[in-house]
């Protein structure tokens, strides 16, 4: 069988799998490696009170050295049809570029990952010489609990030890080869309260005004800079996301205030680290308040060596471009493979991923197909 790059990233698009529903995306995938000799598990888990996830994870050899590729086939809703030019889950081809939600995002990066696969392994004259892998969650766009970090937990169980990892994540700007990455920020989600006194705004002695407390606090955390950046990271970064009262009345001093922030963090800090920072900006302001604090994940890098060379060496060769080694952007199942071996991302475009009419050129899934294949070769070439 030799895969249709164009109607396999199709028939991925087709399936709605809106977090957490698979909708028949994992068992495509499932299929066509079966075809091509991998021995395939189904992982679903529901734990922590979320919705059952559907996971898969695929390997062909038993030996090292172990390469993986892995993904996610879960979409963000497409949003209001009615601002597509086509249905999102009804993939359309238009002058060159395909259509369809989780077209960058990665559904064509997956389906990129198999050909490559398939490619790799037909042109091997002799037993592959180490093992090849995918791991493939359907809740990356969610919540992240039930999927890459359970499924990795199953394989440590397992005895299933990766050596190298890349993600396919759209990583590129405007341009294919333009930029992989070997890390992320982490982040972090702040929920701040301040209680007062409610009253009537025109007696305000009566009265304790929150507000006016709050927006000193937050001038005290966000007015410093947390630091410059460091070597392969962009300075960390406060978000004021939201500020909140609920207050409906236009005369009335409400009795709480809360305000929300967004927190990016370099490898400067850890989260620990950062949450004291955090707490000391707002003990010096002497306001009594309430703080939760959410990681999401903390920065990670893999520094440049052995995957980062052959990636950027097989870009280049494909797309004649130098790709840039970045840490921007946001978080990825990345952080959670990080604990186990080298990873880094490249995959489409991102220009359109998350939009609507996301879209992505033909050209570049096959020129990606091409770069991944690359990979493999040069990655067990220099392993053997």
């Amino acid at each position: 069988m030799t895969i249709d790059l164009v109607e396999l990233s199709k028939d991925l698009i087709r399936c709605p799998s809106i977090t957490p529903n698979e909708a028949g995306a994992i068992g495509i995938l499932e299929e066509k490696l079966l075809s091509m000799g991998f021995n395939c598990r189904r992982l679903p888990f529901a734990e922590e009170g979320m919705p059952s996830v559907e996971n898969l994870y695929a390997r062909i050899g038993s030996e090292s050295p172990h390469f993986c590729f892995a993904g996610h086939t879960d979409v963000v809703p497409p949003g209001d049809n009615k601002d597509w030019i086509s249905p999102p889950f009804e993939p359309e081809v238009r002058e060159k570029f395909l259509f369809g939600r989780g077209a960058a995002d990665m559904k064509c990066a997956i389906a990129a990952m198999v050909s490559a696969a398939e490619m790799f392994l037909k042109s091997e004259n002799k037993k592959l010489q180490g093992s090849i892998s995918f791991l493939i969650t359907g809740d990356e766009e969610g919540p992240a609990i039930n999927g890459t970090s359970k499924v990795l937990e199953w394989m440590e169980k397992s005895g299933e030890v990766i050596d190298a990892c890349i993600v396919g994540e759209p990583t590129n700007p405007e341009n294919l080869g333009e930029m992989i990455k070997i890390g992320r920020r982490g982040s972090m989600n702040i929920e701040l309260r301040v209680e007062g006194i409610q009253g009537h705004s025109a007696y305000p002695h009566l009265a304790d005004n929150p507000i006016h407390r709050l927006i000193n606090m937050m001038t005290g955390l966000i007015a410093t800079p947390l630091d410059g950046g460091s070597e392969f990271f962009q300075p960390s970064d406060i978000q004021v996301t939201t500020f909140d009262v609920g207050n409906l009345a236009t005369n009335v001093i409400p009795a709480r205030a809360e305000a929300r922030c967004n927190v990016r963090f370099n490898d400067l800090h850890s989260s620990d680290s950062l949450i004291k920072v955090i707490r000391d900006r707002l003990d010096a302001t002497g306001i009594a308040y309430n703080l939760n604090v959410r990681v999401s994940g903390e920065s990670f890098l893999t520094k440049p060596g052995l995957l980062s060379t052959i990636t950027s060496e097989s870009v280049n060769a494909l797309t004649g471009i130098e790709p840039v080694l970045s840490t921007a952007g946001g978080t990825s199942d990345a952080r959670f493979i990080k604990e186990h071996c080298p990873v880094v991302e490249f995959g489409l475009c991102n220009e359109t991923a998350h939009k609507a009419n996301e879209c992505v050129r033909i050209d570049d899934i096959f020129t990606l197909a091409e770069i991944y294949e690359n990979i493999l070769v040069r990655y067990f070439s220099e392993k053997s």
